[in-house]
């Protein structure tokens, strides 16, 4: 892995615009496309906004009749409404030390970073206001949605600040309820009609993430990136790993059967509790590994789910 993958600049996190263009972001059934607001905006959106009054025609529904109009004058009148379009994103982005975590191509951090840029450029381009919640072990930092080229340059920078503070050896335990601590965040200020986007590998998940989760996809639409690394579902079968909490540090013998079986079925139940979020909840839980281009894996796991919402 070289430098680059290890940490992420501001610069090149606005220098994602470009590739954000080629992303097709699509909706869940409930919703046209799943990150383009008010483009093709979703069916939840943020109500039915009036647009006039006018004499009632044949054809016209008559539930769309304004009765106290009609009888005020005599004709019958109804009224018109348009779907409000709009609505604004936020993005949730893990910068835990968990994440500080990368085999090949780069950390789960600079990935999640990755992944966080590329969303918002392109909310940004539909239309949107886009802001988030960036978070470490210890502190969450907002960023109000807004409609701004700076609006992401900022959520960009704040992105990049906490990931550069991330150190192997960093004193201190993780932050083992931060993920629960923001989503909550997150449920108090958006109450409905946003798009919200969790990029983290959800480590330290509960019972609480989940109820978390299912609350905010009530009255919003959700989209979970994971980001993984595959080291885990592909382990040697020779030398160690050394794994840490933020604190002590132990070595795991990868040569012995058994730690490689415990590492590995560890690895597969987490990821097989993940995705049957998906089913349960009706939350998109799309895959991104740090191991590969985070733009064109993007790209490509929105389109496959697309597919899928479409054979349903």
């Amino acid at each position: 892995m070289n430098e680059t993958g290890v940490y992420v600049t501001t610069d090149q996190l606005v220098g994602l615009e470009g590739l954000a263009r080629d992303l097709t972001f699509v909706q869940q059934a409930r919703s046209h496309q799943q990150l383009e607001g008010r483009m093709q905006s979703a069916m939840r959106g943020r109500g039915m906004v009036f647009e006039e009054l006018r004499d009632y025609l044949p054809g016209d529904d008559i539930r769309s009749i304004d009765w106290r109009v009609t009888a005020r004058t005599g004709k019958p009148a109804v009224r018109v409404y348009g779907e409000e379009k709009e609505r604004p994103a936020i993005l949730v982005v893990d910068q835990r030390i968990n994440m500080f975590f990368g085999t090949r191509r780069s950390m789960k951090s600079v990935t999640a970073a990755e992944a966080a840029a590329l969303c918002a450029w392109r909310i940004l381009r539909s239309g949107d206001r886009v802001g988030g919640f960036v978070f470490n072990d210890s502190r969450i930092e907002e960023i109000k949605p807004h409609r701004s080229r700076n609006a992401v340059i900022a959520l960009a920078d704040r992105i990049a600040k906490q990931n550069r503070e991330l150190r192997a050896d960093a004193a201190g335990p993780a932050g083992v309820g931060q993920l629960d601590a923001v989503l909550t965040t997150v449920a108090n200020v958006a109450r409905h009609d946003h798009l919200i986007v969790v990029i983290s590998d959800y480590d330290g998940h509960s019972a609480l993430t989940r109820d978390m989760m299912l609350r905010l996809s009530s009255h919003n639409d959700v989209v979970c990136l994971l980001v993984y690394d595959p080291f885990l579902l592909e382990l040697p079968s020779s030398g160690g790993i050394v794994v840490s909490g933020g604190g002590p540090q132990a070595e795991l013998a990868l040569r012995t059967s058994s730690v490689r079986t415990s590492i590995a079925d560890f690895a597969q139940n987490r990821g097989r509790e993940l995705l049957a979020w998906q089913r349960e909840l009706g939350l998109p839980m799309l895959p991104i590994s740090a191991a590969e281009e985070t733009a064109p894996q993007l790209k490509r796991v929105l389109e496959q789910s697309a597919w899928r919402q479409r054979r349903r």
